[in-house]
C-alpha cells in the first residue's frame, strides 16, 4: 500500500475508469425514485473559474450523495454558448465567433471533467448547435401561434458613428457612452420582437408549488409588481385623454399637478411655444439616462412645465402638466397625478417648484397644520368632497386590516367597501364613468430582440404583400450562416448577407425578406433542462407543431428538476424566464406541471485574496488548473467546501487549502497505514469506536441534505482525528472487525465530496468497484449516544460553571448537582432562587434575585 497521499497517482486514472465504464450514465428506470439534479451550465468564455467550480463542485456533492441514497440521479451539463463576447472576439481578434466558441467548449469540457464530477456527458447540449436551436425556434413559433409573441417598435440604445444598437454592458459610464469609440449613445426606436410575459404575471406570481429561496420568492414578486388600483381619465383643456394608474384614488382630490414622461407622445403637442426650448433640451437629456438613473431614490428630482394644463375630473380644478424623468413611458401608462400631500417624490418636487401641497389624507389626530413631509399611511379623508371624513386604510386589504392595525392608527376596526375612502372611491370613480378599479404590473413583455449575429435566428419573414410571415415548421431549423464578415463598427453581418436576408414568402411564393435581428439567449436557457432529456431529439427530422420539444420517454421520468443550484443574480431573468416557459408550454400541453425546478439553492461567491471580485484587471483570479496540477481535484473541492458557507462564499485563502491537504494525508494514512494491535480491543473501545462511527455519519448526513457543506467536511475532519485518537490509545482496534468497518464507513462518508480518493481507499481496502455505486451507510441512534455529556451552568442567564452528567439524566438530578457546583454557589448564595430551568442535553440556568 501507498505511504503517502499523491492525487497524481490516481485522479486521472479513475476519471478515465468512469467514463469508460459509463458509470454516470444516467438510464430511465421506472423500479427506481428518480432524482433530477441540475446546476446552471457555463458560458464558454475560455477558461473554467473558480466560481465555476464553487458553484458545481458541492452540486456534485448533493448528486452523489443521493445516488448513494438509492435514488436513480442524472446530473447533465451542456454549455450556453451562443452570446456577445463570442462577437466580440470576432471583431477584436479576427475569429469566426463558432470557432471561438467550440475552442472554447473544448477547452472547458476537459477542465470540467477534471472537477471528477458525475456528469452525464451524454445529454451534452449545446445551444448554438442546430440540433438545439432548432427547438428554440420551434418555441418561437409556438409562442406566436399562441399570440404571445408580437412585434412593435421600442427603444434601443444607438451609437451614431458605429451605426448599430448596443447592449446594456457596451454602454459605459456616467455620461453613457459606446465602448468601442466613445460617442455619446442615443435612444433610436426599432421594431423588435416581444414575448408576453405579462399574460402569466398571476400565475409567476403563485409560489405555493416552490421550495425556493425566500430572498428569490420576494425578488420575483417585486419584479413583477403587481399594484391594485384604479385607472382614471384625466383630460387637457384642449380635451386629450391623460389616463393615469393610481394605487391611491382615495388621494385624486390632492393631486395638484400632473407629470408625463419625457417620451410620452403628447408631450410635443401640449407644449406652448413659450416652454418649447426648455422642454426639447429636457428630453433630449432625459432619454439618454437609463431606466435605473431615473428612478434612482439618490437622485434629485427635476422636471419642466410644458406651459399646458389638464382638469382633475373629481373635482374639476385646472392643474399644470409637467415633465419629469421619474416618469417612465415603459410603466403604466406615463403619465402620473402628482399628489404631494401622501407620496415623498412629489412632496419634493411640489416644494422644489412651489406648487401646490393640498391635504386630503392624514392621520387621525391631525391638528390641521401644513404637512412638513408627505403621510402615505391609513387616516382620515379631508378635502375631498362627500368622502371627507371617511377612514382610509391605504396600502391594506380589508382582509389584513385587524383590530391591532385599527388601534394604531386610531381608525374604525370594522370596515366595509362602503365605510372605507378607498374603496368607496374606486365604486363612486366607475359609477360616474370617470374611472375604474384596476391592477397594474410593473412586469414589462420580454424584449427578445437582439442586433446581434452569434444568436439564435428568429424563424420570421417579412414579405411586402403577406406581413410578417412565420417560417413553417417544417423548414425549422433556420440555420445561421458562417461566411459572413464582421465589421468593425459591430453591426450584424446578417443585416448584409443577401443568401440569408432574401427569401421567399412561404405563403404567396413572392420576393422577401428574413428577419435580420437573432434572439435574446436567455432563449436558449429557458427550456434548456428539457433538452437535457436527449439533446439531439429529432435531429434531422421535419418538425411538426404537434411536436413534444424533448424525448417523451425520457421527460415522462425524469421531469421537473428535482433541485436546481446557480446564483441568485439570476432571480428575475433566467429564473423567471425558465418558469414562464414552463407554464406556456402546461398551456401547449406537453407538459403536466406548472413550474421547472422544485428546489433551488443559491450559492455565494468567491472573492480574491484582497475581498474585491475575481477579475483580470485586478490579477486576483486564481485559476482551478493550477490548483488542481498542484493539490488534486480533491483537495480543490473540499477546500470550497470547507473554506466557506456555501451560501455565503467568501475571500479566497492561499493557505486554506494547506489545511484540506493535511486533512487528506491523515485520511490516507488511516486508512492505509495502521498497523494491527496484538491484542484484543475491550468493550469499552469498541463502544468509542462505534459511538464516533455512527455519530459522524449522522453529523455527514445532515450536513449534506442541509447544504452545509462546510460543516460536512469539519465532520470528516473529527472523525478522522478522533480515529487516529483512538488508533494510538486502542491500537487492539486496529485490525478488528469493527475497525475496518469503522474505515470504511469513513471512504463512504468521503465518496460524495472527495470522489477520486474514496474510490483508491476502496480498492486499497479491498472492496468492491465502485465505492460510489453503494449504499450510504445508516446511524443507528443508540450506538452514535453519548455515554456522558457536558452542560453549561447558567445564572440569570451567564454561564458560570460546566457539569459532566450521565446521558440519560433526569432534570431533578441535574438541577440538584448543578446548584451544589462551587462555580455556582457564590453567585447563589444568599439570593432567592425563584426558579431553576433545565434545557435537556444543554444547560441549567438557575434565576435569583
Amino acid at each position: 500500500m501507498s505511504e503517502r497521499y499523491n492525487p497524481r497517482a490516481f485522479e486521472a486514472k479513475w476519471q478515465a475508469k468512469w467514463d469508460a465504464d459509463g458509470l454516470y450514465r444516467a438510464k430511465v428506470d421506472p423500479t427506481q425514485p428518480k432524482y433530477y439534479a441540475m446546476t446552471m451550465y457555463p458560458y464558454p468564455s475560455g477558461d473554467l473559474h473558480m466560481g465555476h467550480w464553487y458553484a458545481m463542485a458541492p452540486s456534485d456533492v448533493r448528486a452523489r450523495w443521493m445516488r448513494m441514497k438509492g435514488y436513480n440521479v442524472v446530473f447533465p451539463m451542456g454549455f450556453d454558448s451562443f452570446g456577445l463576447p463570442a462577437e466580440n472576439a470576432a471583431i477584436k481578434r479576427g475569429i469566426h465567433p463558432r470557432k471561438w466558441t467550440y475552442a472554447n467548449i473544448e477547452r472547458m469540457r476537459g477542465q470540467l471533467r477534471s472537477m471528477g464530477a458525475m456528469f452525464d456527458w451524454s445529454r451534452e447540449c449545446i445551444t448554438s448547435d442546430p440540433d438545439y436551436y432548432q427547438w428554440t425556434q420551434w418555441f418561437f413559433r409556438k409562442f406566436y401561434d399562441m399570440g404571445l409573441a408580437y412585434k412593435k417598435m421600442s427603444p434601443v440604445d444607438f451609437c451614431p458613428t458605429c451605426n448599430t444598437t448596443l447592449a446594456r454592458e457596451q454602454v459605459w459610464g456616467e455620461d453613457r457612452h459606446c465602448e468601442r469609440c466613445g460617442t455619446p449613445v442615443i435612444k433610436k426606436d426599432l421594431d423588435q420582437w416581444y414575448f408576453k410575459i405579462t399574460n402569466y404575471a398571476d400565475q409567476l406570481l403563485d409560489f405555493s408549488e416552490l421550495n425556493w429561496p425566500e430572498r428569490v420568492r420576494a425578488m420575483q414578486n417585486n419584479w413583477i409588481g403587481r399594484s391594485d388600483g384604479a385607472e382614471v381619465v384625466f383630460k387637457t383643456e384642449r380635451g386629450d385623454e391623460l389616463p393615469v394608474f393610481t394605487t391611491r384614488p382615495d388621494t385624486l382630490w390632492g393631486a395638484s399637478f400632473m407629470v408625463l414622461a419625457p417620451e410620452h407622445p403628447l408631450v410635443a403637442e401640449l407644449t406652448t411655444a413659450g416652454q418649447r426650448a426648455e422642454v426639447d433640451a429636457y428630453v433630449e437629456k432625459a432619454t439618454r439616462q437609463t431606466e435605473i438613473d431615473r428612478l434612482s431614490t439618490e437622485k434629485e428630482k427635476t422636471g419642466v412645465f410644458t406651459g399646458a394644463y389638464a382638469i382633475n375630473p373629481v373635482n374639476g380644478e385646472r392643474i399644470p402638466i409637467w415633465i419629469a424623468d421619474y416618469v417612465l413611458m415603459t410603466y403604466g401608462t406615463g403619465a402620473i397625478m402628482a399628489v404631494p400631500c401622501g407620496d415623498e417624490r412629489d412632496f419634493a418636487f411640489a416644494q422644489k417648484y412651489g406648487l401646490p401641497i393640498p391635504v386630503v389624507v392624514a392621520p387621525a389626530d391631525w391638528d390641521g397644520q401644513p404637512f412638513t413631509e408627505a403621510y402615505a399611511a391609513p387616516g382620515m379623508m379631508h378635502n375631498s368632497g362627500q368622502f371627507s371624513g371617511l377612514p382610509t386604510i391605504a396600502k391594506y386589504s380589508l382582509d389584513d386590516w385587524t383590530p391591532e392595525l385599527a388601534k394604531e392608527y386610531g381608525l374604525p376596526a370594522e370596515l366595509t367597501p362602503q365605510t372605507e375612502g378607498l374603496r368607496a372611491v374606486i365604486a363612486w370613480l366607475e359609477a360616474e364613468g370617470i374611472g375604474k378599479g384596476t391592477v397594474t404590473y410593473r412586469l414589462r413583455d420580454w424584449l427578445i430582440s437582439r442586433q446581434r449575429y452569434w444568436g439564435c435566428p428568429i424563424p420570421m419573414i417579412t414579405c411586402p404583400t403577406c406581413g410578417i410571415v412565420p417560417v413553417p415548421y417544417e423548414d425549422l431549423p433556420v440555420l445561421l450562416p458562417e461566411d459572413v464578415e464582421f465589421m468593425p463598427t459591430g453591426e450584424s453581418p446578417l443585416k448584409f448577407h443577401e443568401g440569408f436576408k432574401k427569401v421567399t414568402c412561404p405563403q404567396c411564393g413572392g420576393p422577401a425578406e428574413r428577419e435580420t435581428d437573432t434572439m435574446d439567449t436567455f432563449m436558449c436557457s429557458s427550456w434548456y433542462q428539457y433538452a437535457y432529456m436527449d439533446p439531439h431529439w429529432k435531429a434531422g427530422e421535419t418538425l411538426s407543431p404537434d411536436d413534444v420539444p424533448f424525448n417523451p420517454a425520457e421527460g415522462g421520468y425524469w421531469l421537473p428538476v428535482d433541485q436546481y443550484t446557480g446564483g441568485i443574480e439570476h432571480a428575475t431573468m433566467h429564473l423567471l424566464y425558465t418558469r414562464f416557459f414552463t407554464k406556456a408550454m402546461h398551456d401547449m400541453g406537453v407538459v403536466r406541471f406548472t413550474e421547472p425546478m422544485d428546489n433551488l439553492f443559491n450559492q455565494g461567491i468567491i472573492l480574491g485574496e484582497d475581498r474585491e471580485k475575481m477579475s483580470k484587471s485586478r490579477g486576483n483570479v486564481i485559476a482551478p488548473d493550477d490548483l488542481v496540477q498542484e493539490y488534486g481535484a480533491d483537495t480543490v473541492r473540499g477546500y470550497l467546501m470547507f473554506g466557506f458557507r456555501w451560501d455565503q462564499g467568501g475571500p479566497w485563502d492561499s493557505n486554506g487549502i494547506l489545511g484540506v491537504e493535511r486533512f487528506l494525508e491523515r485520511v490516507w494514512d488511516v486508512a492505509t497505514n495502521s498497523q494491527p494491535g496484538s491484542n484484543q480491543p475491550t468493550a469499552a473501545d469498541v463502544r468509542e469506536l462505534k459511538r464516533k462511527q455512527h455519530q459522524a455519519i449522522r453529523r455527514v448526513t445532515k450536513d449534506i441534505e442541509d447544504f452545509t457543506f462546510n460543516t460536512m467536511v469539519a465532520g470528516l475532519m473529527e472523525y478522522t482525528n478522533a480515529l487516529i485518537a483512538l488508533r494510538n490509545s486502542a491500537p487492539a482496534l486496529v485490525g478488528s472487525a469493527e475497525w475496518a468497518e469503522a474505515v470504511r464507513t469513513l471512504v463512504l462518508l468521503l465518496a460524495p465530496g472527495f470522489p477520486h480518493v474514496a474510490e483508491e481507499l476502496w480498492e486499497q481496502v479491498g472492496q468492491p468497484y465502485s465505492v460510489h455505486q453503494q449504499m450510504w451507510p445508516q446511524w443507528d441512534e443508540e450506538l452514535a449516544k453519548e455515554d456522558v455529556i457536558e452542560i453549561a451552568v447558567q445564572v440569570n442567564g451567564k454561564v458560570r460553571d460546566k457539569l459532566e452528567l450521565p446521558a440519560e439524566v433526569d432534570a431533578d438530578t441535574a438541577k440538584t448537582q448543578a446548584q451544589a457546583l462551587d462555580g455556582v454557589k457564590k453567585y447563589t448564595d444568599g439570593q432567592q432562587i425563584i426558579k431553576v430551568i433545565y434545557v435537556p442535553g444543554r444547560l441549567v440556568n438557575i434565576v435569583v434575585r
